[in-house]
This record gives structure tokens, sequence and C-alpha cells, in this order.
């Protein structure tokens, strides 16, 4: 049996490709919203489904249902709902299944939440990304702060689990005005934040600014200083990371969804341009759904691919190592067949950026901040 797959966790991840804007850093596969039919593309999205189902006969109940994009906070609550009951019936969910929903600001002060809550949703993760007027109006948002703040008060009262999204370290931001910030969102009680330093992601808005120097992103040595920073304000507001970008006030409110990323789970992917990891007869499966919404509503057929062993230990390794828990790296030499090298590992040690008790390797929160240097030194 590989050392990934469905024992891992098993989720079905739903994108939702249209928003009312396309924000300058974002690279998803995404579309602006017009009057639309939304009809369609939820029938297309219910037989990927149905599909899945009868492709994947042993799976077990889903542990998580996550509606990403996008903007799924445009869809109405009754395709929610449509959707939702699609995947109980094909798959099941386990007790306490976690189905979260990305909401904009702005959906959430238009929406009536109990009826999201009556469809299944029992977690919002909100894209507030700033509380600060002048960063949103950089990040091309379309909601203000005081707007955000309205929504993160009414969003609470209906959905104890949910999560403010924030984006930092953005072009000549300081690191007063970062802490101030992230002090504020601190004090707002949500018992999740995801914490993300700006990407210029090749072909946004943002990048194309860089290339022509009317845009220049902030250096890493002042990135490190921000996620300091933020490590400290979080821990003193009971909200450690418990993973190199997400922090949580106790266990129950770290994201299931997440974790079966980082766990190397199964996950299907539906809705355009959607990506998945299965694992069947033996083999662990890399599945992209048809990007362009009426090619996905005519149903043509995903791409999917047989990840070799090498690929697989090398994801593994880059998505293991990202939660403060770590994990066991025998999953990865299982894949090689030759050990981790122990000299780099005792070197990590050393150098006071991992925790190493044979087979379990973690991260110390300096070594997060690495994290992507260090998979690259330990990568078979």
């Amino acid at each position: 049996m590989l050392p990934v797959g469905p024992q891992y966790g098993f989720g079905l991840y739903i994108h939702w490709p249209y928003c009312s804007k396309i924000c300058p850093y974002c690279d998803f596969n995404v579309y602006a919203a017009k009057a639309r039919d939304t009809a369609p593309l939820v029938a297309a999205i219910q037989a990927d489904i149905h599909r899945h189902r009868t492709e994947l006969p042993d799976h077990p109940p889903l542990d998580s249902v996550f509606f990403g994009g996008g903007t799924p906070s445009l869809l109405p609550a009754r395709d929610i709902a449509a959707i939702i009951d699609t995947a109980r019936s094909c798959f099941d969910f386990k007790p306490g299944a976690e189905i979260s929903l990305e909401a904009n600001p702005n959906d959430i002060l238009a929406a009536d939440l109990p009826d999201w809550a009556a469809a299944g949703i029992n977690r919002l993760s909100i894209g507030v990304q700033s509380l600060n007027d002048d960063a949103l109006t950089f990040l091309g948002r379309d909601h203000d702060s005081a707007g955000a703040l309205r929504a993160l008060e009414l969003a609470a009262r209906q959905f104890d689990n949910h999560s403010i999204d924030l984006i930092y370290a953005l072009p000549g931001q300081s690191l007063e005005a970062w802490q101030a910030e992230l002090t504020a969102a601190t004090s707002l009680a949500a018992p999740h934040l995801s914490l993300y330093e700006l990407t210029i992601a090749e072909r946004t808005a943002f990048w194309h600014q860089a290339a022509r120097g009317d845009l220049i992103p902030m250096n890493d040595d002042a990135q490190a200083d921000l996620y300091e920073a933020t490590q400290a304000i979080c821990n003193r507001a009971g909200l450690p990371a418990y993973e190199v970008s997400n922090h949580a006030r106790a266990p129950q409110y770290q994201s299931v969804h997440n974790h079966i990323y980082w766990n190397s789970g199964d996950w299907i992917g539906v809705g355009p341009g959607a990506h998945g990891r299965l694992t069947k007869n033996h083999q662990r499966l890399a599945t992209e759904a048809a990007r362009r919404p009426a090619d996905y509503i005519a149903g043509n057929s995903a791409k999917t691919a047989v990840l070799p062993p090498l690929d697989i230990a090398r994801e593994l390794l880059s998505m293991g190592l990202r939660p403060a828990s770590g994990f066991d790296l025998s999953r990865v030499e299982a894949l090689t067949g030759t050990p981790i090298n122990a000299q780099e590992i005792q070197s990590l040690v050393d150098n006071g950026v991992a925790r190493w008790n044979a087979p379990h390797l973690a991260l110390t929160e300096p070594g997060r901040l690495l994290a992507d240097h260090i998979t690259t030194k330990l990568a078979p």
C-alpha cells in the first residue's frame, strides 16, 4: 500500500470560478462574474461528483468539503445545498465533517447566513485580506475595512468556526503598520487566522507591474522580520501557528481540509480547473478538470496523470513539513527505498530549525520560515 491516500484523509474540493472583481495578485482559474445562469455549471459539478463515486467505489465517507474559487459565496444558498446534498448522497460524510465556504465580506453582508448554515456550511473562510483601506485599494478588493468588520461580526454570530484571511508583506508596508493591523485582527476573537505573505505570481496584474518596475516587492529580510513579528503577536494572542501560514485558537479550529493536503490524503477536485489527488489500484493520480467553464459544462474529460514514486515522495515531503506537528519521514523512504540523509537532518537539528524523534521530523518556528529551503535540502 502506498504511504499516501484516503487513510490520511479524504476531501472534496469544489471550485467556483467566478468573481465580482479579479484581484491583481490572483493566479487562480477565475473569470469575471456576469449575469449568468448558474444551473448548468452546478449540474456539471454534481455530475462530476457522481462520476467520481463510480470511479472510487471503495473510498470512505468524506472528512471535508471545501467550496473555493473564485468566489463561491456568490452562489445562491440553494445551489450550495444542492452540491452538498449530492456529495452526501454519493460519498456520505463522517460524523462532524467540516464543510467550508470561502466568503467575501460584501457577500456576507448581502447573504442570509442562516440559509448557508441550513445548506450545510459549518465553517467560513473570510477573505478580509486587510483591515487597512489603502491596502484594500492596492489589493483590488471591493470592500472597505468598515464593511469587513461588520461582516466578521455577522459571521461570528452564525458560525463559531470561522477564519480571517489576511495578506501582508505588501510593498512599502512597515513593520509597525503590520503589527498594529495584526494586533487589531487578533482582538476580533476569530478562532482561526490564515496569514499569507504577498506572492507576485506569474501572469498576474502585479507580475506585469513588477516587470515594468511599477511595483517593487518587499525584500526577503523585511519579509522575515514581518513573519517573526506575526508569530510573536499570534502567540501572545493565543493563536499559535499550527502550519507555516495558519493559526488556530484550539485544535478543533484547525482546518480539516487543509490537513488532508498537508498529510497527502486524497481529495476530489471538481469545478473548472480544479486539481485533485486520488489513490486507486496502488497508483497515485493527479487530476485536473477542464479549465474553461464551457468545456467543463460540456463534459470534457479531466486530465489524469499517474505520479511516479519520486514525485509522490517529493510532494509528500514538501507538504508534510508545513504543519508544526511535522510528519513521519519513513513514508518518504518507503517510496524511494533510500533513507533521508542523516547528516542533513542532524545539521537541521544543530541549527535549531528542526526537531528529530526518529522517524518523525518537525520544523521549529524559525525552521518554518525556511520550509521551502529545507525541503530542497532533504528532497530525494
